[in-house]
């Protein structure tokens, strides 16, 4: 390690923020406010930092990382479990938020994560009314199964709230839909993943707004950062099941919805579907499959920014 390098590490909770460095082993706490933040920004752009790493907190992290990046600092945000996978391989079980602070330091140290281009403003706005579009079809799902076992007086109410969640529901959707016809880059994104047999619009909003990288990125990376590639579980002479986990769990959901739909309604997909089926394959494997398939077919559709063309012939 190069005698002047430096590894920040950040743990952000709603009224602090803690911080460590590595491997002059420092470390300090201040508040989560915007002149203690400026402040933070000052001094870090004084040590020159190699690599800043904070972990994702449900939100509480953007400002912060907003400020980091608007003053040109290295700074990256990782998974959650990948610092707890993290603090087991240390051996670190005790957790405050000054320790996390030394782990988010100890990682970046050691692994390194590379440092990507955060998203813009609009698209940090379109993703969070996306995640409230999860959480109200979430509580309409839950009240309608309520709904079924209630009793009457109850029944009522419950309806009177499944009717406001589906007014909210179709806001939202009307409000994304919107922001996406208005940019032209979403636009020209949506259309061109849109044009795919079983990419419908949720399926076309979620891969614009939470997958930026695609068709930026090679096969084996976006489907890595999506969580469909398949994995090595492999030891000696034992040759385990390849088994896809990890990636981001909303994209890869959308995607499982999308292809399900694709199976019937997508030549390539369908064709490639029937032929695993055939050759023994369990559905769930060969789902699993198709889904790979298709972001595939979607990341290399947006890199040379070509629609969907029905082959001739139907190939692998």
């Amino acid at each position: 390690m190069n005698a002047r390098e430096c590894f920040v590490g950040i743990d952000v909770a709603k009224a602090q923020v803690d911080i460590a460095i590595r491997p002059q082993d420092e470390s300090w706490g201040t508040p989560r406010d915007e002149q203690s933040l400026v402040a933070l920004v000052t001094r870090l752009q004084e040590l020159r930092p190699t690599l800043i790493v904070l972990e994702a907190t449900g939100g509480l992290e953007i400002p912060v990382v907003a400020t980091l990046a608007a003053a040109q600092l290295p700074v990256v945000v990782v998974n959650p479990r990948q610092i707890r996978d993290f603090a087991k391989a240390t051996g670190r079980l005790a957790k405050t938020d000054r320790i996390d602070a030394h782990l988010l330091a100890h990682f970046a140290q050691a692994v390194r994560p590379a440092v990507r281009p955060l998203p813009n403003e609009d698209q940090q706005t379109m993703s969070a009314l996306l995640s409230r579009r999860r959480q109200v079809i979430e509580m309409l799902v839950a009240e309608k199964n309520r709904r079924s076992s209630a009793r009457k007086p109850v029944t009522e109410r419950i309806a009177r709230h499944i009717a406001w969640l589906e007014q909210e529901l179709a806001e939202l959707d009307d409000d994304l839909q919107t922001a996406i016809r208005q940019s032209p880059l979403w636009r020209e994104t949506a259309e061109t993943l849109r044009s795919t047999p079983g990419i419908g619009p949720v399926a076309a909003m979620t891969l614009v707004l939470e997958l930026p990288e695609l068709g930026r990125l090679d096969r084996k990376q976006i489907a890595a950062l999506v969580g469909v590639a398949p994995l090595n579980r492999d030891s000696g002479n034992l040759r385990g099941k390849r088994l896809v986990w990890g990636g981001r769990a909303h994209v890869r959901a959308s995607l499982y919805m999308a292809t399900l739909s694709a199976v019937r309604c997508n030549s390539v997909i369908r064709s490639f579907y029937q032929r695993l089926c055939e050759a023994g394959k369990a559905k769930k494997v060969a789902l699993t499959a198709c889904m790979h398939k298709l972001l595939i077919i979607l990341n290399a559709m947006i890199r040379d920014k070509t629609p969907w063309r029905e082959p001739a012939r139907v190939s692998d």
